[in-house]
């Protein structure tokens, strides 16, 4: 299992639909609106890599009002009580 988090800097007006629409696609498991500097945090939970790859690039940064991505891939997880919830 590859987990990933998805930083996510979007056009103002967009945010809401777009945390309600990538929310909506496979391998995404929570999609969080926030202050900072980004504008939506998206956890993502999938198989393999050319998953994570496809869904990043083909469906999640493809979504009109994304300014910019940025992926961080998880190499371990900590969290069992996050895990055994999936």
């Amino acid at each position: 299992m590859v987990h990933a988090i998805v930083l996510i800097t979007a056009e103002p007006s967009r945010i809401a639909a777009l945390a309600s629409d990538i929310a909506d696609l496979d391998g995404v498991s929570v999609t969080y609106s926030v202050a900072g500097d980004e504008d939506i945090v998206v956890i993502i939970r999938v198989s393999d890599h050319e998953s994570l790859a496809e869904l990043v690039t083909g469906s999640i940064a493809a979504q009109p009002g994304i300014i910019r991505t940025r992926t961080l891939i998880a190499f371990r997880v900590y969290s069992q009580a996050d895990l055994e919830s999936v």
